[in-house]
């Protein structure tokens, strides 16, 4: 279940109660966890649950849960498995038919894209960055070209390094936001293409604590492609069923695709094609440039 993110005020009433009541509760850190859940009464049984001993705990959790016990699943901040451990157990207790209740509450990420001013009708969630610069540059390409905002975590004395690789990598004119201390007193969004917010950053002491969200705009060339993907789809399903100039005309009119250039892909498709090896009239994709 969620806990908050910052301000413990937007620790839930459901959350406290589930918590209160479980058997046990698996946490990252007890010594973080246990000074928020004194601060609300809470006295459960902790059981330290993290990346370096999740392999072990989740077996012993299901155990639990199979006897009929209530195991409760926090993190240090904010929604579990959201690059936090958690996976193992929940797949688990699925497999074996165990109910899973999800008690929402406070995420970083959605925290942040919310008050970003960045397009959220998609998002491509990425969770933290490699730690070398090399290496976060052959991470950039395999996203290079999604077209929704993109999400990551980063530590604030990393986040300089990162911006400035995320820049080579994605392009310095990418407009972006770092959200930091999010619910927190020093709560801060910095918004700017990735190259001057690299230098932002690496030039404010205040920017280099704690730990922060960045948020990226998609690229724009990602929808022109899978526009362009969608045509010749479409194309390709007409035009096996209709002369290619109706096909052509439909295409346009279905996906507001330019009529003269799918009518010209449609025509190279097909005297390109090679009759014997596929049906008159298919499209190849590579024939809408």
């Amino acid at each position: 279940m969620a806990t908050p993110i910052g301000n413990r005020e937007d620790f839930n009433a459901r959350a406290q109660q589930v918590l209160a009541a479980a058997d046990v509760i698996a946490c990252e850190d007890t010594r973080h966890s246990r000074p928020l859940l004194a601060a609300f009464g809470i006295a459960g049984e902790l059981l330290s649950y993290h990346e370096h001993n999740e392999d072990q705990m989740a077996p012993r959790l299901l155990k639990r849960l199979q006897a009929g016990e209530t195991v409760a699943l926090i993190s240090d901040a904010g929604t579990p498995l959201i690059s936090d451990p958690g996976f193992l157990l929940v797949r688990a207790a699925r497999e074996q038919g165990l109910r899973v209740a999800p008690i929402p509450g406070p995420c970083a990420a959605i925290c942040a894209l919310s008050a970003a001013g960045l397009p959220s009708d998609r998002f491509l969630f990425v969770g933290f960055p490699p730690r070398t610069s090399a290496q976060r540059l052959a991470w950039c390409q395999g996203f290079a070209k999604e077209p929704g905002t993109l999400i990551c975590y980063e530590s604030a004395r990393r986040a300089a390094a990162t911006l400035h690789d995320l820049a080579e990598g994605l392009g310095a004119q990418r407009r972006a936001v770092v959200a930091r201390e999010l619910t927190k007193r020093f709560e801060t969004f910095l918004v700017d293409r990735l190259a001057t917010l690299a230098e932002q950053v690496a030039a404010n002491p205040e920017q280099q604590l704690g730990e922060l969200v960045i948020m990226i705009e998609g690229d724009p060339r990602g929808d022109e492609e899978r526009e362009r993907a969608e045509q010749l789809r479409v194309l390709e399903l007409l035009a096996a069923e209709l002369p290619l100039k109706q096909a052509a005309a439909l295409t346009a009119a279905i996906t507001g695709g330019a009529r003269n250039r799918l009518y010209k892909a449609a025509l190279a498709a097909r005297d390109q094609s090679d009759e014997s090896a596929r049906p008159h009239g298919q499209v190849g994709r590579e024939t809408l440039d």
